[in-house]
């Protein structure tokens, strides 16, 4: 079992800047891919930024040039920097990983975007 836990979500305006974090605990070993996904109201959830074991990343189009997924192997955790955020940007981000073909997930983070 992996546990994940998010922070960093909160209220900002348009144009402003948010760091989620994702603490990852318990059976971390094996783990091949880890991402942030955002579900927005009313929408289905949806892939916004992945790193892969190698070191490879990918982002969602709506994204690209303002949000950059990394990690900090030593504190067992990801992170999404999202910077020029705009209202579409708002929803629950999610925590991903997946494990020997299993997905875990986190709780979720709010992140709410004001225009």
């Amino acid at each position: 079992q992996v546990q994940l836990v998010e922070s960093g979500g909160g209220l900002v305006q348009a144009g402003g800047s948010l760091r989620l974090s994702c603490a990852a605990s318990g059976s971390i070993f094996g783990i091949s891919f880890m991402g942030w996904y955002l579900q927005a109201p009313g929408k289905q959830r949806e892939l916004v930024a992945g790193l892969s074991r190698s070191g490879s990343t990918n982002y969602a189009d709506s994204v690209k040039g303002r949000f950059t997924i990394s990690r900090d192997n030593a504190k067992n955790t990801l992170y999404l920097q999202m910077n020029s955020l705009k209202p579409e940007d708002t929803g629950v981000y999610y925590c991903n990983t997946q494990r020997y073909g299993v997905n875990f997930w986190g709780k979720g983070a709010l992140v709410t975007v004001s225009s």
